[in-house]
């Protein structure tokens, strides 16, 4: 694609020095004194997390080498490689390690604030890949870091593309706030409405149901998330499930609930809404609930999202190396008795508190797609900032 007059292409290594940061060891645990530093977790997309951060030795040459200064961009190494923020802020006697990178401008070719949007585009639209590989142990080293070919226009140009793109950024933070507060509201609302010394075990309500997919004509394979309930197989795990020998995967009906008893995400139970049937690993247990009279399905719904829910299952967990909470644990675990009419008022609070969080969600989704596909057309010069 040709870029306009009086842009031009260069490499991040010809704008910023990148240096990674001071891996850690058993000699920089010990050793006095001990300062606070950076790691990839604690970087986000525009911001920092300097919350009770953990500490290691450095020596003075050290602390010289590592220091952070106004306008430095700490970009992740590994995790979420590419993920950076430029520091606003000054970072005393605060340093960073090997699981990033510090950038740093060397001259004036490129401003810190137009890189941060180059990157978070180049992250986002997926062609960081392309540097890394999608089957290789995710890490990026500063020698491609600096090898990664950027779209320079002016610097007055870039000034305002970074101003532009930053009202996006505002508007995305706000929204992920006004949620955060959404959802605590939720918690709140939920914990409080579920207090009571009244209990009865799970297990009068529940059934479990052992159904086989035999003719293979369904193709929704699921899995089941902590966070987001019932995911297809391209969202998290390998595609190559949904072209498996189905016969022997379970069958999840509308309204039915499928629990996973084992493995990373001991726990985790979702409630099939979004089709009338699909199939899911014979790994997991799928229930449902006999005794509709007496439990509403969606306050048992909203009930194993509650904290107490959370840890009373996490308390039954058994096995010192692979946590276990089996469908006979869970049915033991004891739940708010409440008569139907009352977990159904409940229930009309909480559904529309959810409801609402949900709408905020789709319209931070759409702020973020807007602005990536802004980002898409200011970074390449397609459109022009006046």
């Amino acid at each position: 694609m040709m870029l306009p007059s009086g842009w031009k292409k260069v490499k991040l290594g010809d704008c910023f020095d990148v240096q990674l940061g001071k891996m850690l060891n058993k000699n920089a645990r010990e050793q006095e004194p001990q300062y606070p530093y950076l790691a990839n977790v604690n970087v986000r997309w525009g911001s920092l997390n300097t919350e009770q951060l953990p500490t290691m030795y450095f020596s003075e040459r050290e602390k010289e080498k590592f220091a952070l200064k106004i306008n430095d961009i700490l970009m992740c190494e590994g995790g979420e490689i590419g993920r950076c923020t430029v520091l606003k802020e000054p970072l005393d006697n605060v340093f960073y390690q090997k699981a990033c990178h510090r950038l740093r401008a060397k001259n004036n070719l490129c401003i810190p604030g137009y890189l941060y949007f180059y990157i978070n585009n180049y992250v986002t639209s997926r062609e960081i890949v392309g540097l890394v590989g999608e089957s290789s142990i995710a890490h990026l080293p500063a020698e491609k870091v600096v090898q990664i070919q950027l779209n320079l226009p002016p610097l007055e140009e870039q000034k305002k593309i970074a101003a532009t793109l930053s009202v996006w950024d505002s508007a995305i933070e706000k929204m992920e706030k006004l949620i955060n507060a959404k959802e605590n509201s939720y918690a709140c609302f939920l914990a409080s409405s579920i207090k009571t010394n009244a209990h009865v075990e799970l297990g009068i309500f529940l059934t479990e149901v052992s159904e086989r997919n035999k003719d293979e004509k369904i193709q929704q394979v699921l899995s089941v998330s902590n966070s987001r309930g019932f995911i297809l197989p391209e969202e998290q795990f390998d595609r190559k499930v949904a072209s498996e020998n189905l016969s022997n995967y379970k069958i999840v009906r509308l309204g039915q609930y499928a629990y996973n008893p084992s493995r990373i995400n001991v726990g985790s139970i979702a409630r099939l809404n979004d089709w009338n049937e699909a199939v899911i690993s014979p790994m997991y247990t799928v229930f449902e609930i006999v005794n509709q009279e007496e439990l509403d399905s969606d306050f048992l719904l909203h009930w194993l999202n509650s904290s107490e829910a959370k840890q009373r299952i996490k308390n039954s967990a058994q096995g010192s190396v692979r946590e276990t909470v089996g469908f006979g644990d869970l049915c033991k675990i004891k739940i708010p008795k409440f008569d139907l009419k009352k977990q159904q008022k409940i229930v009309s609070v909480l559904n529309t508190m959810n409801q609402e969080i949900s709408l905020l969600k789709q319209q931070l989704e759409n702020y973020k797609k807007q602005k990536q596909g802004l980002m898409q057309k200011l970074l390449t010069g397609q459109w022009r900032v006046k």
